[in-house]
This record gives C-alpha cells, structure tokens and sequence, in this order.
C-alpha cells in the first residue's frame, strides 16, 4: 500500500502529529519501559496530560517489533562490527535498546548529536505515528 505523501519539512527536534518535543517523548519512553516509573509519574515528568503520555506508550508498544528491526538495522549499517543488539525482556525495551545501539552507532560514526534528534530524523518523524505507513528503510 502506498502512503498518501505530504511535503512538510519537520525539524528533528518533533515527531510527526506531535505537540511536544521528541526529547520529551523519549524521556517518557524510557521512564516507562526501562526504569519502570507509572504512567502517572510519566505524565507528570513530561508536563503532559495522562492521557497524552498513555497515546505515546500505546503507539510505541504497537510499533515496538518495527521499531527493533528498524533501528537495529540503522545500528548495523553504521557501525557494520556491531555485534548482536541484546534483548531486554520486553518488545518495548528491546525496541528502546535498538534505539539506543543505532544512536551510539551513529555517535561513532558521525560525531555527537541529541539522540532522540537522531531517531526523529531517522525515523521520518514516524516514530509513533498512527498510520500504517511504515518507518523508512536504512538506506
């Protein structure tokens, strides 16, 4: 299926159809699926309503198996020694760690940039969004 194309150019500091800075979101994420903190606590950190902070952690959860492989494969083309990116327990942490392998990957590469700057570039600002067109391919 084709995805309906609109020519936006979004700074890396966003993702596409969200209000808040990818910084924000991604201190979320990890919040949540890596040192555990409730959605309560999540939402209040990020300055966000709870049911803002729940539509991240929903999206991320459904996307979390094409995040892996994405950013998994980001991680291997720029840093084609990387061993195996280890899975932590959950598809949500395991996506988080692929994340986390492909920006240290990219650092190596290309010098030091904001992460999650990284993962909205790469990901097109697609990172949560809700259609059904997928992350763009490493290319």
């Amino acid at each position: 299926m084709a995805c309906l194309v609109t020519h936006v150019l979004l700074p890396t500091v966003v993702l596409l159809r969200r209000r808040d800075l990818a910084e924000v979101i991604g201190s979320a994420l990890h919040a949540r699926f890596v040192d555990g903190t409730s959605r309560k606590k999540v939402a209040a950190a990020a300055g966000v309503p709870p049911d803002t902070s729940r539509g991240w952690l929903r999206r991320f959860v459904k996307r979390a198996e094409e995040i892996r492989v994405t950013f998994t494969e980001w991680a291997h083309l720029l840093d084609p020694t990387l061993g195996a990116v280890e899975p932590r327990g959950s598809p949500a942490a395991d996506a988080l760690e692929a994340i986390g392998a492909a920006a240290a990957s990219a650092t190596r590469k290309l010098g030091p940039a904001p992460m999650w700057g990284f993962v909205a570039g790469v990901s097109g600002g697609r990172l949560l969004s809700n259609t059904n067109c997928p992350l763009p391919p490493p290319s």
